[in-house]
């Protein structure tokens, strides 16, 4: 709908793990790097974590269409399954392709012949497990045993385990240990750390889908669009695309920070500080406690203090002196009529207060 308002080809902020759309952060490349290092040197098992809406799945899907057609891979997306249809769903055409079982006993005897064979030729098998932290301890413990099909020198199937943080505490279930231990590599995808890289990001989404001009969000916006996401890729996604599309709507030509904020506050996901604000609305300055005259007599009440202190304390009132009196000439400056009815302290009280204020200067 917005696509031509802003220049686009494409829709630049689809929430969809798109490979043509990923943006290396460090701890992506670092993912990267380990999961390449792990297919190549046959290590066996490598767990991926990393919060919701990193981009753990995007990576995923990168890979894959990279890998070269030696590579068998078996993608699991959904790992709400009991042992047996485990078993069922990995042996399908579809992934591992493992013909003729109808037992267990038979499944691991024709997966051990297919693994062994395309092994001795030089080939990679790899099983992908998305979401791991929905597994249930059945199926971890056959993933343990599956990790046992290995050369002298090679594990003949690699298993990669991606999913939230909550992948860390499962695996540090002692009855797990066994598994734990089994794991060669681990690396952790993190939020984008700043401001700077939050806008890369966005830019580099703009560029991805053919943008005209990388402009289109002012920097407060993208500011405000950093603080909202906290760095999450797919809230800076649903942000973005939910703020063209209002900018669309009310012809603005660039992306503004109170549209963001207008965005942010439809999905809940206004900072804290800003919960409970009408949109636009400045946070009120605290109540006075004390009248103008109060604060003059409170002001002389301390100058009167000083000048009973010992010579240690006429020092530090002295080191002092000159932050007071400009406290005093803000206030003073500043001062106008209180609302409610209540008035305005008259000269006297504030000669009052000057001449204490003198006082104390002198002391």
């Amino acid at each position: 709908m917005y696509r031509e308002f802003y220049g686009l080809k494409e829709l630049p902020f689809a929430l969809t793990p798109d490979p043509r759309f990923i943006y290396f952060t460090p701890s992506h490349a670092e993912a990267m790097a380990n999961l390449h290092y792990g297919i190549e040197s046959g290590k066996g098992l490598i767990v991926v974590t990393g919060e919701v809406g990193t981009g753990k799945t995007t990576i995923l899907r990168w890979m894959m269409q990279r890998l070269d057609r030696t590579v068998l891979v078996a993608y699991i997306f959904n790992p709400r399954m009991s042992a047996p249809e485990f078993y069922q769903h990995i042996s399908s055409p579809k992934l591992l392709d493992v013909p003729e079982w109808e037992n267990k006993s038979e499944l691991l005897l024709r997966l051990g012949e297919v693994l062994e064979s395309r092994h001795s030729r030089g080939l990679r098998t790899v099983l992908i497990i998305d979401e791991a932290h929905g597994l249930s301890p059945a199926v971890l413990e056959e993933i343990r045993l599956l990790s046992n099909f290995e050369s002298d020198s090679a594990k003949q199937l690699q298993i990669i385990l991606t999913g939230q943080p909550e992948l860390r505490d499962v695996l540090n279930n002692p009855d797990l240990r066994q598994l734990k231990q089994r794991v060669a590599l681990r690396c952790e995808i993190k939020a984008l750390p700043n401001i700077e890289e939050t806008e890369r990001y966005i830019t580099s989404r703009l560029l991805a889908a053919g943008a005209e001009r990388t402009d289109i969000f002012s920097k407060s916006a993208v500011d405000f669009i950093y603080r909202c996401s906290e760095g999450i890729p797919r809230q800076i996604n649903n942000l973005c695309d939910n703020a063209l599309l209002t900018g669309f709507a009310a012809g603005a030509e660039t992306i503004s920070r109170s549209i963001i904020e207008e965005v942010a506050e439809t999905f809940d996901l206004l900072p804290s500080a800003h919960r409970g604000r009408q949109l636009g609305e400045e946070r009120e300055r605290a109540a006075r406690i004390f009248s103008a005259t109060g604060r003059a007599e409170l002001w002389a009440a301390g100058a009167g203090v000083a000048e009973d202190s010992n010579s240690a304390s006429k020092g530090v009132a002295g080191a002092s002196q000159a932050r007071h009196e400009q406290e005093m000439e803000e206030e003073l400056s500043s001062q106008q009529s209180e609302d409610d009815g209540v008035a305005t302290p008259d000269t006297d009280d504030l000669g009052r207060a000057f001449l204490n204020w003198d006082r104390k200067g002198d002391a």
